[in-house]
């Protein structure tokens, strides 16, 4: 059918207006009034179910509105008048409405736990968190007060099942979930004295062993399959769950059926189960008042299903990484291509977009993994390993005129950029030793200049042209991983975005923490709490008290949300915490090969019981105490 959509709306100079409907951008016409029109010769039904309007200043979305609208025009109607839709509560900070009601509500503060799925316990596990476990994390997070739940990406990452697979950063699919998150005596598995004696042996772990758990329950979720997947696949749910995922589902199927000459059928049966387990606990968290918090890698691994399907989306000559910084003096090379932003940009971040909804469906909140990443990568070519050997993309480097009316050399101070041949970028680790005082000065003032103001500007817009369109396509509350080497441009795209940061007060930016950030004492790339006090006091263990004022100065603080690993949260309970506190830390960056293993020393049914009071009252009063508490 044929619509006219128009809106009254006053712009200045330099903006213009655009209709959205289905991803597709269509222009809109001034008119006298401050009218704006669009006509849609073809409209479908679809189009008028959801769109919205956007603001534009050139190539950048300025603003978007409150929510969707959706229309049902009478028959032979052909023009649609609209109002702009408004955030309508007074004082909300955010221009764009969330999924969870709570994080619209003017000056809402909460708290979480920050727990990676693999490293919970229970004692129906078989060697490895599930998202089984959740329910009760989940309980427990109700009982204290908490909101939110925040864990590591949940995506599948399998290869070959070997420790390099425990790397959760490294997904084989950016929509798959992880097969060994599956429960399995959801699947019709029988507890047997077979299982029941490996399971008790994998359980009794103190940490995960990845490669027995991934043979182990690998073994019985094909079983499962060739006793129940015939069946399974006949129903609707099962048509319906595949019909729903087709843009990724077929193509993921037939990548692990080639990697593991199998049938595709498996691996459609066992992402099936995946949703409907996940779902099924994200259902029971909702109810309850709690968000799951989802993180979203900054990179996709170049032997993925998406790089296979879609190798235009991906540089697969380099890869991303960090330069020197708190985490690694070495840097990071962390072993996945860089996007090709401009393939992507042609069909406005469909992959992303599609990436960010899979999310959406269970995630009402997630960390965006190195935001940086979405200003400029460090990118290091393929024929390097060390981080120090990158360099940004994109960039705006040096011609050799530039470099010579410094009186400067090359050699030892710069390297060519790959992007641009000819033109340089300094190096990361220059080394300044032959030169006199007067020309490391000059240089110092260039590098200084490369590193923190030359692209301010350029990497401003290279954001905006991004976020708005990611952060438009689902309701999620977006936090950014803004830690280590900040340009400025970086904190006022968060602002204008209404990202919240993330503030750690052993990596202080100087300035207050704002209301929209997310405080924590600790990360899984870090020393937990305890470890960070031993640290500085001689290896001494903190006592619970010392570990409960440092919770309380976080808690105090103007942050929006205060989320904590929860070996933090057992650090104020002599009883709970666990003795061997030097092995609770996650992950060590500088180590490609680190094995992802950590898992809780206690259950989680410990939590919720009697043994638990004293620390479950502890965590109540200090939420109360400091506003913080979820009722």
């Amino acid at each position: 059918m044929k619509i006219t959509f128009k809106l009254q709306y006053h712009t200045i100079w330099g903006e213009n207006l655009c209709l959205v409907a289905q991803d597709r951008k269509y222009p809109m016409q001034w008119n006298e009034n401050d009218i704006w029109s669009v006509t849609l010769q073809n409209c479908t039904k679809a189009d008028l179910e959801d769109y919205t309007y956007m603001v534009r200043k050139g190539p950048l979305i300025w603003r978007t509105e409150w929510k969707h609208h959706s229309a049902s025009p009478a028959k032979g109607q052909t023009e649609i008048f609209d109002a702009w839709i408004d955030c309508p509560i007074a004082g909300c900070p955010f221009p764009r409405e969330h999924q969870a009601p709570k994080f619209d509500i003017p000056g809402f503060r909460g708290s979480g736990i920050a727990v990676p799925v693999f490293s919970l316990r229970t004692e129906k596990d078989f060697g490895i968190g599930e998202f089984h476990d959740l329910r009760k994390l989940v309980d427990w997070a109700a009982a204290t007060g908490q909101c939110i739940i925040q864990m590591l990406p949940v995506n599948d990452t399998t290869r070959d099942g070997g420790w390099d697979d425990s790397y959760p950063y490294s997904p084989v699919s950016s929509f798959a979930l992880h097969p060994l998150y599956i429960h399995l005596q959801d699947l019709g598995i029988e507890e047997d004295d077979e299982f029941k004696k490996k399971q008790a042996a994998l359980n009794a772990l103190a940490d995960i062993d990845y490669p027995k758990v991934f043979k182990a329950k690998m073994a019985y979720i094909r079983k499962a399959f060739k006793a129940c997947g015939k069946k399974d696949m006949e129903t609707a749910a099962f048509r319906k769950f595949v019909k729903e995922n087709a843009a990724w589902l077929e193509d993921y199927a037939k990548f692990c059926a080639r990697r593991d000459s199998d049938a595709p059928e498996l691996y459609r049966w066992i992402q099936f189960h995946l949703d409907k387990q996940l779902s099924r606990e994200v259902a029971y968290a909702r109810k309850k008042g709690i968000s799951l918090k989802g993180d979203l890698p900054i990179g996709v691994s170049g032997d993925s299903a998406d790089a296979y399907v879609h190798p235009e989306l991906f540089n697969l000559d380099s890869s991303a990484g960090a330069p020197p910084d708190y985490f690694s003096t070495d840097g990071q090379n962390w072993g996945f291509p860089t996007y090709n932003w401009t393939t992507m940009a042609e069909d406005d971040y469909a992959w992303w977009k599609a990436r960010l909804r899979k999310m959406s469906k269970y995630f009402d909140a997630f960390r965006i993994d190195h935001i940086l990443g979405f200003f400029r990568i460090w990118e290091i070519p393929a024929e390097y390993r060390s981080g120090l050997m990158g360099h940004f993309n994109p960039a705006m480097p040096y011609s050799p005129i530039e470099i010579s009316s410094l009186n400067l050399p090359v050699e030892g101070l710069f390297h060519e950029d790959p992007r641009h041949p000819g033109f340089y970028q300094p190096l990361i680790g220059p080394d300044t030793s032959a030169l006199d005082e007067d020309a490391k000065k000059r240089f110092q003032d260039l590098y200084n200049d490369f590193f923190y103001h030359r692209h301010n500007e350029f990497w401003r817009i290279n954001a905006e042209k991004k976020l708005p369109e990611l952060l438009s396509a689902t309701g999620m509350l977006a936090c950014g991983e803004d830690l280590g080497m900040i340009p400025d441009c970086v904190p006022s795209v968060m602002e204008h975005e209404k990202i919240l940061s993330l503030e750690m007060s052993m990596m202080d930016k100087g300035r207050p923490w704002p209301y929209l950030s997310v405080c924590a004492t600790s990360s899984h790339d870090m020393d937990t709490l305890r470890m960070q006090y031993a640290g500085s006091h001689n290896g001494e263990d903190p006592e619970p008290r010392i570990c409960r004022n440092t919770l309380e100065e976080h808690l105090s603080s103007a942050s929006m949300l205060a989320v904590f690993p929860i070996q933090d949260w057992l650090s104020i309970s002599p009883s709970l915490r666990k003795k061997d506190f030097m092995s609770e830390r996650i992950n060590h960056p500088e180590d490609i090969h680190n094995h992802w293993k950590y898992r809780l020393h206690i259950p989680l049914e410990k939590l919720t019981g009697r043994e638990a009071t004293e620390l479950n009252v502890q965590i109540q009063n200090l939420l109360k105490d400091n506003l913080r508490f979820n009722q």
